[in-house]
């Protein structure tokens, strides 16, 4: 069955388009054309008030919906983290485990396995953010889960039942011979959590990496005579960066810093988000300890970040603020991330692409949000 919308006003993840009908069929677009030569009438046309745009794509999802990934591992968590997370624009994700126990990684990798042969919507695969970290970088990951790599984990990275698998590493404690074997079998590697030299990380890139996660944060910095990851990451052209724009992980600064060096086509927006992110919790227990809330920062009682409250929405209107031109965020929370998981059906909506897209306010409140060209959030229902 095709079900055909009329857009005022379409960004295509590359260009706006005025005036346009968006063909939708078995959950794909198959045209997209100028209502004036289309051959619809009105009354044909589902008509979307609101600009049009790619669903955003988040390859940094802790938790959604009063739900933490790590604390419920199982295909019901995910469905409650794609809801949560729906109502600020988000069509894919990736749900990330952040360092854990080999059982509990087992377990997530079985939830994801199962969502996405169940084709549940918005579950691209997983991220594993840990546990092959550094010690003094490791943030809020437990030191006593911190571990060198071994066949246990290896064996749950390189299933093949698990749609797109990234995995952030400390380059200075997983070789760059181990890196380069992990990318032969189709996994992501990104780097961070880490207090590596530049040496160390150029490497790590030689061998397949071609990531950092989040930007800036838990990672060594640029010093004139010990550039770091951060400057290994703004060095190399072909590196994509993950970035928190939240205010509180990047300063206003340090965010225009990557958009003018890194640019557009590099950046992908993050959320990094807790179970606080389209839920009403306020403080939550974490371990043997909690995670506080005071407006949009999470941290631990010692005033450490503990991941974030942001959105996809908020983050597309803080990159605006920042100076990026409203094309770009766009691009940077959908296009390229997509991009960065070679995952053509996604990011944006032309001919062939899945057909997740939002309804976005001027205000960037997300008013509708379609995966595959189903309906899965309505702001007035």
């Amino acid at each position: 069955m095709t079900e055909r919308f009329f857009a005022k006003k379409l960004f295509d993840g590359q260009q706006w388009h005025q005036d346009m009908v968006m063909e939708v069929a078995d959950g794909k677009v198959s045209r997209l054309v100028e209502f004036s030569t289309s051959g619809c009438t009105e009354q044909q046309l589902t008509r979307l008030s609101e600009p049009v745009v790619p669903g955003f794509v988040d390859v940094q999802v802790n938790g959604g919906g009063g739900k933490l990934f790590n604390q419920a591992p199982s295909a019901s968590t995910l469905r409650t983290m794609v809801s949560g997370h729906a109502q600020f624009g988000t069509t894919a994700m990736l749900p990330t485990l952040i360092t854990d126990n080999i059982d509990t990684m087992r377990q997530a990798a079985d939830a994801v396995c199962e969502a996405i042969h169940a084709d549940q919507p918005g579950i691209l695969g997983v991220h594993f953010e840990g546990p092959h970290l550094s010690v003094p970088k490791r943030g809020i990951h437990p030191e006593q889960q911190v571990r060198p790599l071994s066949d246990d984990e290896l064996n749950v990275f390189c299933r093949t039942d698990l749609g797109h698998v990234l995995l952030t590493v400390a380059p200075e404690n997983v070789p760059a011979d181990v890196i380069r074997e992990l990318v032969s079998k189709g996994v992501k590697v990104c780097l961070g959590h880490s207090n590596a030299d530049a040496d160390t990380v150029l490497a790590a890139l030689d061998a397949g990496a071609d990531g950092f996660t989040h930007l800036y944060n838990a990672m060594s910095g640029l010093q004139g005579r010990a550039p770091g990851m951060l400057g290994a990451a703004f060095y190399r052209d072909d590196a994509y960066c993950g970035l928190i724009a939240d205010y509180h992980h990047v300063s206003q600064l340090g965010c225009q810093l990557a958009f003018k060096i890194k640019g557009h086509k590099r950046v992908m927006l993050v959320t990094d988000a807790m179970a606080h992110v389209g839920s009403d919790l306020v403080d939550m227990d974490y371990l043997d300890t909690q995670i506080l809330r005071d407006g949009t920062k999470l941290t631990l009682p010692d005033g450490t970040l503990a991941g974030s409250a942001l959105d996809m929405a908020s983050a597309v209107k803080n990159a605006v603020a920042m100076g990026a031109s409203l094309e770009h965020a766009l691009i940077m929370a959908s296009r390229t991330p997509a991009n960065y998981l070679n995952n053509k059906q996604i990011g944006h909506l032309r001919p062939g692409a899945n057909a997740d897209f939002i309804t976005l306010s001027d205000t960037f409140n997300v008013s509708q949000t379609y995966i595959s060209g189903t309906l899965v959030h309505n702001k007035n229902n």
